[in-house]
């Protein structure tokens, strides 16, 4: 699933083609918004908020969208061919540039006074200019019995957070994903939440997640698919397994000897 980082690189790829730009085509493609037109408005911006996309138009409309498992958007020039098939949800034109959502796994239109609606109840984004770290350490001391891995998983906690983040930034800190936030001190979940920070900032730039200094392939992350792999740090092998209740169970990495209960 796209985490923080890459919503964050979508938003932009958005912005470029279509900040201050007339749309000429508005095709929905979703039962609820079939006869949506916003053809005639221009495009406002295009902001990121954790997983989500929020592209507001004029008028005082937003454009809800999120990616999902396998959600992205195509930006190429106008004009040109979009993907057969059921694939495509949506699409956003002007006369120079198209953006293509195609499997997105939501798409809603609604006032943009109301966006609440739909991110109002995520927690703090950790690529927001809002980022509140205190807020998200008080979010995860609500649930002091729940796991930690499980916990970062969680948006209402903190937003932006999927199974990449979750593994490089409990590697990081040393911290086995089952121990139970009640038994990490303070201290130490103000240090995780900071480490998560710094690590996804560190790589809403770059065209892919990196973690190691390396950004060559198979190389660019510490702990993330390096399963059975010697650990960057102590040498012991990577473990690997899911975690989380059935059906939503997650892909989890750490070292057993590094990240110990």
């Amino acid at each position: 699933m796209p985490e923080g980082d890459s919503v964050y690189r979508a938003a932009k790829r958005l912005r470029e083609a279509l900040d201050g730009r007339t749309l000429t085509r508005s095709d929905f493609r979703v039962p609820r918004h079939a006869t949506a037109d916003l053809r005639g408005r221009a495009v406002l911006t295009t902001i990121p908020r954790g997983k989500h996309l929020l592209t507001r138009v004029e008028g005082g409309l937003t454009v809800h969208t999120h990616l999902r498992m396998e959600g992205g958007w195509r930006v190429g020039p106008a004009g040109r061919p979009v993907p057969r098939g059921d694939v495509v949800r949506l699409v956003l034109a002007n006369a120079e540039w198209q953006a293509v959502g195609t499997r997105l796994g939501m798409v809603d239109l609604v006032p943009t006074g109301r966006e609440d609606r739909v991110v109002g109840h995520l927690g703090p984004d950790l690529l927001g200019p809002d980022w509140n770290p205190g807020q998200a350490v008080r979010n995860l001391l609500r649930e002091p019995g729940r796991t930690i891995g499980e916990a970062l998983l969680d948006q209402r906690v903190l937003a932006g957070i999927g199974t990449i983040w979750r593994a490089e930034t409990l590697w990081a800190a040393r911290l086995s994903p089952w121990r139970t936030i009640g038994s990490i001190p303070p201290e130490a979940l103000e240090s995780l939440v900071s480490t998560a920070h710094q690590l996804i900032d560190a790589s809403k730039d770059a065209p892919f997640p990196v973690t190691s200094g390396d950004p060559r392939p198979g190389r660019s992350l510490l702990v993330y698919g390096r399963a059975r792999r010697p650990c960057r740090r102590c040498g012991s092998p990577i473990g690997s397994g899911e975690m989380g209740p059935q059906p939503s169970e997650r892909l989890i990495y750490w070292c057993p000897a590094c990240q110990r209960p």
